[in-house]
């Protein structure tokens, strides 16, 4: 945790204040109503981080699947560590939000990597990683977290209006209602 321009640095600053001030207030509320606080939920002190809003890695336990933690984006240093029996209800707590930027799946087993990456409805699903990002590579999510795609090819086609002019140079006369091959 440092100076995000430190080649060394795996986890910056929060982006600003207000974002700081909502990433703490959805930590409070998480501990108010019963998610167990594992480790973190406090501003990160140390050596380099007095300037910046820095926020200690926060992992909770025993959080709902409905509970904000779950369901919002909280975009900061979170995780809610939710238990399951069986991949469909790991699928079915997943699935269960407004939201689906991004997935991650940790297995040895290639044949539930698939399955389960093709039912997440996110629009990232990361395999034994997290946060891996290719320029060529299309980012974006689904449901409530957007709309299109940024970069890769697919990405461009955001910046390009597609048209279809036709011309007839024949001069000849023809019903202009009929479908012309």
């Amino acid at each position: 945790m440092g100076d995000p321009l430190d080649p060394q640095t795996e986890m910056g600053t929060v982006a600003n204040e207000p974002q700081f001030k909502r990433i703490l207030g959805s930590i409070e509320r998480a501990q108010q109503v019963g998610a167990r606080l594992v480790t973190g939920g406090r501003r990160a002190t140390g050596p380099g981080l007095d300037k910046g809003y820095f926020i200690e890695p926060t992992v909770f336990a025993d959080v709902s699947n409905g509970s904000e933690l779950a369901q919002e984006e909280i975009f900061g240093p979170v995780l809610a560590v939710i238990p399951f029996d069986t991949e469909e209800e790991a699928i079915a707590m997943a699935n269960d939000s407004r939201y689906g930027l991004a997935a991650g799946i940790w297995s040895r087993d290639i044949n539930r990597v698939m399955r389960v990456s093709r039912a997440m409805q996110a629009g990232s699903v990361w395999v034994n990683t997290y946060r891996a990002l290719a320029a060529q590579a299309p980012f974006g999510g689904f449901k409530e977290s957007g709309i299109g795609r940024e970069r890769g090819e697919v990405g461009l086609h955001e910046y390009l209006t597609t048209r279809n002019v036709m011309i007839d140079f024949s001069n000849a006369e023809r019903d202009p209602f009929a479908i012309k091959n």
